[in-house]
């Protein structure tokens, strides 16, 4: 009933409402992309980048190969990571996909 109305008062011509109907649908769609992907994805970027930024000596990771280990050693952009019994393995910084039992930093 109210859409019929909508309709009856609406000017017979032209396309300007139409136009303004298709952006406005546009930007609509837009929000929903921004708020159910990108936002979500970005907030995720910046919890890994911090929980990388967080990672000391002895803290016990998952890289995303799967591989657990302890760390024994941090530089700028790589980790050395005990695996077992005197196996080291260096991965990138990047790679570490969760950190299990964060610990307090040593003090060597």
């Amino acid at each position: 009933m109210i859409i019929t109305l909508i309709q009856q008062a609406a000017p017979a011509g032209g396309a300007g409402p139409a136009i303004g109907g298709q952006f406005l649908m546009l930007a609509l769609i837009g929000l929903i992309f921004y708020f159910l992907l990108i936002r979500p994805q970005s907030q995720r970027m910046k919890k890994h980048k911090a929980m990388l930024a967080e990672i000391s000596r002895g803290d016990e990771v998952v890289t995303s190969g799967g591989l657990i280990g302890k760390v024994k050693k941090i530089n700028d952009d790589e980790m050395t990571i005990t695996l077992g019994a005197n196996n080291d393995v260096k991965v990138v910084r990047s790679m570490i996909a969760d950190v299990r039992n964060p610990k307090s930093a040593a003090n060597d």
